[in-house]
């Protein structure tokens, strides 16, 4: 699947800001991750130098005004050399851009790429309320691998962690 007036690429330093924005346009819904409060740029900085393209890359992606849409990345699983060919993956949209198959587009290109950076193993980490989630990546082939009930507590609400995973060759 492709989506005509989107483009795909590695992210570069300046584009760290537009990542935290849409990072942090997520956490007021209390769906996608478990930060409580916007983070800041400087924050993300270290996370941001971990993404190496060769390894555990960073994309962004533009629409055709240049304009980011979201973002995806590979991070390491457990920080454990065993577990060098598994990484999770995430991907954030901006707000305007969701619903409208951009993510399913973002997760297949994450599947196809995973063997041109050693990884055999996908993970995805999503809270068991965030049914859109959790369907998109069961859409593409994700199975359920882990249920940590009630670890994360939003706003008085005790919520589920899915671990979903799948293997890519």
């Amino acid at each position: 699947m492709s989506i005509p007036g989107f483009k795909l690429r590695i992210a570069e330093a300046g584009d760290l800001p537009g990542i935290v924005a849409i990072y942090n346009s997520t956490v007021p819904s209390r769906m996608v991750t478990a930060d409580t409060e916007p983070v800041t740029v400087a924050s993300r900085q270290a996370w941001f130098d971990a993404h190496q393209p060769a390894r555990r890359p960073l994309w962004v992606c533009e629409d055709s005004e240049g304009r980011m849409a979201g973002w995806m990345s590979f991070s390491d699983f457990y920080g454990r050399p065993a577990y060098g060919a598994t990484a999770e993956v995430s991907i954030y949209l901006d707000a305007q851009r969701r619903g409208q198959g951009l993510g399913r587009y973002l997760l297949e290109q994450a599947i196809a790429h995973a063997p041109a950076v050693g990884v055999n193993t996908l993970l995805g980490f999503i809270f068991g309320h965030n049914a859109p989630s959790l369907a998109l990546f069961a859409a593409l082939g994700f199975e359920r691998w882990g249920d940590l009930p009630r670890v994360a507590v939003l706003d008085g609400v005790e919520r589920d962690l899915i671990i979903v995973g799948r293997r890519i060759r």
